[in-house]
């Protein structure tokens, strides 16, 4: 079977059998399987698809060349494309019951189009003969009539249950297997549960809180680069009745109703950006650190793709100081030059290897490295990483992480504070990188302290039992950013 739609010629008047019906295009539901299927063939990402889909969509109907797509289209497909990777885990479990054969045997696109039917089934409020119907539609249009006849006979068996009445037979009593119980129920892989309840000690307090929090839709959150933009303006932009004030960082504007930052003007001249409120708090902490003589040269030594670079660049002007953005991907380093660009103080941006660092040892008084990690942090927004990621990833990033924090003490004046932050809570990336390299494992020890980062968070609750801190999108309604702040002694 091929995945484009089979060409069929109508039956004559005279044969015997129903007229053939040319398929009904679908223009939100056809997007949200192009999305899908980018994600599965290419390993792309539905926050880098999804954008221009939805302008070609937009641009193509502006012109006449395509059907109507408006705002509300828009915002269906997006949620058609994200809701279906949420809970792509929780949907394979209740296909699988519904079909005869395992699932690595249907083939992909089907899978898709199935997924996207469950969705609707199960996770909107779209009426059960219109779900049924337009997926079978769309299956008509994308896979031909043969498969599309598969995809209505599967989601009728879908359709006969709602959502909780599938989860009490398909995911397993949680007495008798508590991690898998949690994963079908939230749609996580089974290691990821364990990972995530490792990271949050144990025992079944805030677990669920934190799972149904990875599958909530996150804000769309803005900074106000200081010295360039405030609060005031971008909410005087925005609309009150459409955008808050941030709950943490007192840079950060909240839009409450999504909208489009693109079309605000602090935000196209690059005096304001989308930047998670945890990225804004890392960065905040790391320039509030106490330092003791020079404070005139800053690092950011994994700066792509530069919305904490631009915040730091926009501190460290108002004090007169400087910033190095340093990538070591050379796309990704133009990325930072243009968050960065008109940034009123010094910067300069290079391509440099941050294992591998072109600068001189003990040349800087403030050091960020946000170093690659598994994205465990962030999967609200990313929710396809957690079917991409497993759990050997862990140990391949190791060697990357403890690298970089090791040349981010290196290139510190003795003194000199350093931010180790990663968008993970997961202890092999947190907490246990930073121990291996106080303690020479894997390389020379490193003469360093910790710095109590909480104190330089204030008014942001339940950060952990310190001195390094822990966000969580249950808790603090921010990616799960991890930062702990050493100073270099020796």
């Amino acid at each position: 079977m091929t995945d484009q739609p089979r060409r069929r010629r109508p039956h004559a008047p005279n044969r015997p059998g129903k007229p053939y019906r040319r398929p009904q295009k679908d223009p939100v539901r056809i997007l949200a399987f192009e999305a899908l299927r980018a994600v599965d063939e290419r390993d792309a990402y539905a926050n880098l698809v999804l954008p221009p889909l939805l302008r070609k969509a937009r641009e193509s109907a502006e012109a006449g060349s395509g059907p109507r797509f408006d705002s509300r289209d828009a915002a269906l497909a997006t949620e058609l494309v994200y809701g279906t990777l949420r809970h792509q885990g929780t949907y394979d479990a209740v296909i699988a019951e519904c079909v005869d054969r395992p699932l690595r045997e249907v083939d992909p696109p089907v899978l898709d189009v199935l997924s996207l039917g469950a969705h609707q089934l199960l996770g909107t409020r779209i009426p059960t003969h219109a779900a049924v119907s337009a997926s079978v539609e769309l299956a008509r249009v994308v896979l031909g009539d043969g498969r599309a006849k598969f995809v209505n006979a599967v989601l009728r068996k879908i359709a006969t249950h709602d959502l909780d009445g599938w989860l009490e037979r398909v995911a397993p009593p949680y007495d008798e297997d508590p991690e898998e119980h949690l994963g079908v129920r939230h749609s996580h892989p089974r290691w990821v549960v364990s990972a995530l309840w490792d990271a949050l000690g144990g025992g079944s307090a805030g677990m669920e809180e934190l799972l149904a929090a990875d599958n909530e839709r996150p804000e769309v959150t803005l900074v106000a680069r200081p010295g360039r933009s405030t609060p005031g303006e971008l909410l005087d932009a925005v609309g009150e009745q459409t955008a808050v004030p941030g709950r943490w960082s007192p840079y950060a504007v909240r839009l409450t109703e999504g909208g489009e930052p693109g079309a605000l003007e602090a935000v196209r001249d690059g005096r304001a950006g989308v930047q998670d409120e945890g990225s804004q708090l890392v960065a905040l902490a790391l320039a509030n650190a106490p330092l003791e003589g020079d404070d005139r040269r800053w690092l950011d030594g994994c700066a792509g793709p530069g919305g904490k670079a631009a915040l730091l660049a926009a501190l460290a002007a108002e004090r007169g100081a400087s910033l190095l953005a340093a990538e070591k991907q050379p796309h990704r380093a133009r990325l930072v030059a243009g968050a960065l660009a008109g940034n009123p103080g010094p910067y300069q941006v290079i391509a440099a290897d941050g294992t591998r660092p072109p600068w001189r040892p003990e040349s800087f008084d403030r050091v960020l490295v946000d170093v690659p990690c598994t994205g465990l942090g962030a999967l609200r927004r990313r929710p396809e990483a957690r079917w991409r990621r497993r759990p050997e990833d862990l140990e391949g990033f190791a060697p990357l992480q403890r690298g970089l924090l090791r040349e981010a003490l290196a290139a510190a004046r003795i003194g000199g504070v350093v931010g180790y932050a990663t968008c993970s809570p997961h202890p092999a990336e947190t907490r246990a990188v930073v121990e291996d390299v106080l303690k020479g494992r894997g390389g020379a020890a490193v003469s360093a302290e910790w710095i109590d980062a909480r104190p330089l968070l204030p008014g942001v609750p339940e950060l952990g039992d310190g001195p390094d801190i822990q966000l969580w999108p249950h808790r603090h309604g921010t990616d799960a950013m991890y930062l702990a702040l050493l100073r270099r002694t020796g």
